[in-house]
């Protein structure tokens, strides 16, 4: 039994939406300027220390408003910045837009070509299966060079010229539904599943993330990468700024509206931050292709791999994006760093 999830902040009709422009304001009353301060001296001022370089960019959004921003030298609020796997998150939203459209049921078995075959367990693998990463399928999620690495053989080897088709061919190593194990492989299973529903690929695909998702929220920055075969590699490529990845952030914040317009169906949020099962490695929890509680209980977050995070914190109605290009081993350091960032804006209860 799952506990409640914690609500997300309503909104006063006369709510100003970024659309186009972020509306600025100061430093809420109750964030602590000190120590935000001092966090950002040692991220953005202080090379000597490691574990905090490649701070790109950092961008505090609160009460719908952007509150504080910053870039380290020779970056800018123009500049756009590699998603890695919030592009995960993004695909996320995508299966919700083709859910509303009625061409996708996430509890169907995945509609995937090759496990079709007679006597295939992987054809009763669904779709919320892989979006709650528990397929059962065999990947090995390992960055390392010289290490076996399912991920980058798909991005960059063999599985280059057609990502889904890669994953797809991974045996089961565990029946579906009974072990959580991240998988980027999963996503772009997913985001060929998307192309098929919606009936587009490569730069027709495009257009339609960026008429049903990107226009209406004014995310004109993003450069969503595709393989040779069509499919968006939704594991990992979708450039933004950090000020269209907060865009995205408060459509989640505001529970899939925009401007008065439902973009994602209702309770597409709430089954993207919902726990389920994870490894028992793991410092967070998962929900659908969301991390969970980065920030505390309640929080959720897309996730990149070199640092890169859009952290929603629900109950402090806070977005806090923080892009860089950190080295592997201090990516611990990197979430706890802007876990604390999010804290310097906590509102008393």
């Amino acid at each position: 039994m799952h506990h409640a999830l914690p609500p997300l902040p309503s909104q006063s009709p006369d709510t100003a939406w970024p659309t186009r422009k972020w509306i600025r304001a100061d430093l809420p009353t109750h964030s602590q300027k000190q120590r935000l301060h001092d966090l950002i001296s040692d991220a953005f001022e202080a090379p000597v220390k490691p574990a905090l370089t490649g701070g790109l960019s950092l961008v505090v959004i609160q009460d719908g408003k952007l509150v504080y921003d910053k870039y380290a030298n020779g970056f800018s609020a123009a500049d756009t910045y590699p998603s890695w796997s919030m592009a995960k998150s993004i695909t996320h939203a995508l299966v919700g837009i083709a859910v509303k459209q009625g061409l996708l049921d996430i509890y169907q078995p995945a509609d995937v070509d090759a496990w079709q075959g007679d006597g295939d367990a992987r054809k009763h693998i669904t779709l919320d299966a892989l979006l709650r990463m528990s397929s059962g399928l065999k990947f090995v999620e390992d960055y390392v060079d010289g290490e076996e690495s399912d991920v980058i053989k798909m991005l960059y080897v063999e599985g280059k010229d057609n990502v889904a088709a890669y994953a797809a061919s991974r045996p089961l190593l565990s029946p579906p539904d009974t072990v959580c194990s991240y998988a980027s492989g999963t996503t772009n299973i997913i985001a060929q599943c998307l192309a098929k529903a919606v009936n587009q690929a490569g730069q027709a695909m495009s257009e339609f993330m960026s008429e049903t998702l990107f226009k209406p929220i004014g995310m004109m920055s993003a450069m969503p990468k595709f393989d040779p075969s069509g499919t968006f590699i939704g594991s990992s490529f979708c450039f933004c700024s950090s000020e269209d990845f907060a865009r995205f952030g408060l459509l989640y914040l505001r529970d899939g509206i925009w401007a008065g317009s439902r973009i994602l169906p209702e309770g597409w949020v709430d089954y993207g931050r919902t726990p389920g099962p994870v490894q028992p490695d793991e410092a967070l929890g998962y929900g659908a292709h969301w991390w969970l509680g980065m920030a505390g209980p309640g929080s959720f977050s897309a996730n990149g791999y070199q640092g890169q995070y859009t952290l929603i914190v629900p109950e402090d109605d806070l977005i806090v994006v923080r892009n860089g290009r950190s080295p592997l081993e201090y990516k611990d350091r990197q979430r706890d760093w802007t876990a604390e960032i999010a804290s310097c804006f906590k509102k008393a209860k």
